[in-house]
Formats: structure tokens, sequence, C-alpha cells
């Protein structure tokens, strides 16, 4: 039997390309608030006997995680089979380590949180820097897939002579990924961060210009501190203005502004919705909730 689909607030577009890649069946669920703010969910349909998919992207979690536990929760006293989670956007993954005395690694928190309602997990390109897989904080199945094969291809297709430029050292492996991919050259700048806001960009041994266009490729665009900088720092060097392309368009504050007026083109992949969104994931989330119906652990097929 075909899995069945939710789709929470916001996640209706994403949920029907998903369900259209699978095959799979769209259903309905009222989700709303009550005057005081709590929340209210009810399915509207059986799920007895089915494997029950809840669609969430995790962008501004905190006021998502209850609706989406109790609808969790539905789908479960309601008798499906498995619960799974596809959350194209996975919040809290940047708090991986504890720096200063009284803090916590948010991360294990979080994943502990959605494991206690969820069966499985699949999201996209998940931020980990100092944790090595989504199996070294979930104790369910948690497939990371990946968006380098999409983004290549919309690089190939809407980019003359692209350099791939990594801002920081943490996306060396996937720039040079996404490089191949599209037989074209990279370099990864150097970052040097002083708060949330607050970086200082290195260049050093960046070629010169040679007819190229630079292509800024980052897993998430929030405060776009380190977008900005690294635009500038090539603009410095006498490269164009370059195109910038973000797997989750996070776009805190007046970052999405601030970062147009540095950049050609601004473009992300469709894990949070977004005017920028050109790049999408659907058969990518797909490919990971195959695996998870059938067992897998761990990341998606990259190819």
């Amino acid at each position: 039997m075909d899995p069945i689909v939710f789709a929470m607030p916001g996640n209706e577009r994403q949920a029907a390309a998903v369900t259209a890649c699978l095959p799979g069946r769209p259903g309905e669920a009222e989700v709303r608030r009550f005057p005081d703010g709590e929340s209210y969910v009810r399915l509207l349909q059986p799920v007895a006997g089915c494997e029950a998919i809840v669609m969430c992207t995790l962008d501004r979690p905190d006021t998502k995680l209850v609706p989406l536990l109790w609808l969790a929760a539905a789908t479960r006293e309601s008798g499906a089979v498995r619960v799974g989670l596809v959350a194209p956007y996975l919040a809290y993954m940047r708090q991986d380590e504890v720096f200063r005395a009284g803090e916590i690694v948010s991360a294990r928190h979080f994943a502990a949180l959605l494991g206690a309602s969820f069966d499985w997990l699949v999201t996209v390109d998940p931020h980990l820097h100092r944790i090595g897989s989504l199996d070294e904080i979930f104790t369910k199945p948690a497939i990371a897939v990946h968006a380098a094969p999409a983004i290549a291809s919309w690089i190939r297709q809407a980019v003359r002579a692209p350099l791939l430029v990594g801002p920081d050292e943490e996306s060396q492996q996937w720039v040079d990924d996404i490089a191949s991919r599209c037989g074209a050259d990279s370099i990864v700048l150097v970052k040097q961060r002083f708060g949330d806001r607050e970086v200082s960009i290195n260049a050093s041994g960046l070629p010169a210009p040679a007819g190229r266009t630079p292509v800024l490729v980052d897993d998430m665009v929030s405060s776009a501190s380190t977008m900005l900088a690294s635009a500038r720092l090539l603009r410095e060097h006498g490269y164009p203005a370059p195109v910038c392309v973000g797997v989750h368009a996070l776009f805190a504050e007046a970052a999405y502004a601030n970062l147009q007026a540095v950049t050609s083109h601004i473009v992300t992949c469709d894990t949070v919705a977004h005017p920028t969104n050109r790049i999408p994931v659907a058969e990518r989330l797909a490919s990971g909730i195959r695996q998870a119906l059938h067992g897998a652990h761990g990341s998606g097929d990259p190819s």
C-alpha cells in the first residue's frame, strides 16, 4: 500500500511534489491553533495499517514543533504502522558543541526529541561539522540526501564559465563535488568568525578572474554575513558580481536585501520556501524516503 503523506501548514507544495515522485497518497489533516495559542490537530482520513509520512521543513522551528509532534501522535494512535518525518531543512544542527559552561549540545537534544515521535527521518544536507553523521545523534534511521547533483545541474544550465567558490573550509568537500559534476574549477576561502554577524574572509590563492563567473556556494544562508564578505572580497579582486547559491534559504532579518546589493543572482534549493527557490529537491527527498521505507540508514545516494 502506498504511504500517506501529510503536509504541515506551508509544506503543501513540497509534499505534493514528493508524493508524485514516490508514488504516494496525499493525506488530509486539520492543523490549527486555539484562540489561546495552543495547537490542535485532527486526522481527516484513516491511516490504520499504513505507512504515514509527515512533511515539515524546520526553519523557524520553535513554533512548528508542538503541532508537528501532535500530528505524529495522531497518526500513531490512529494505527499507522510507522511514522516518518521528512524535514527538508533540519534545525539545531549547528549547535553541536559546548563552547561555554552552561550550554547544551542542542543537536543531540533535538534529535532525541524527534526520535521519540518518529520512526525515521529524511533531510537534505544537514549542517554537520563536529558531528560526523546523523547516525551519531539519532537512534532511529536518519537519512541525509544531498543537493549537490541538483545544484550542479542548475549551474551547468545557467552559468557561463563558472568558478565554484566555497566561503570557508567546511564547504571544501561538497564544493569540490559540485565543481567536479560541472567540470569547473573550485577554490575555498578561509573564514574567521567573530560573532553571529561578523566574519573575516581571506582569499590567498584566488586565481585571476580570466573571464570566469564566480559562483559562491554554501549550505545555508541565514545572516548572510559569510556570503556578503566573500562577495565583496571577490569584487575587490576584480571579479564580476558573483552568483550566490544556497541550499537552505533562511535569510534572517535584512540578509536577503543586503545580499542582493552585492550579487548578480541569488538562487536556492526549495528546502525552505523563498522567492530565490530555483532548484527543486523533491526527487532527492523521494530517493531518501524509498531508502527509509526499505530500512536503509545513513546518507542518501549522492549520485
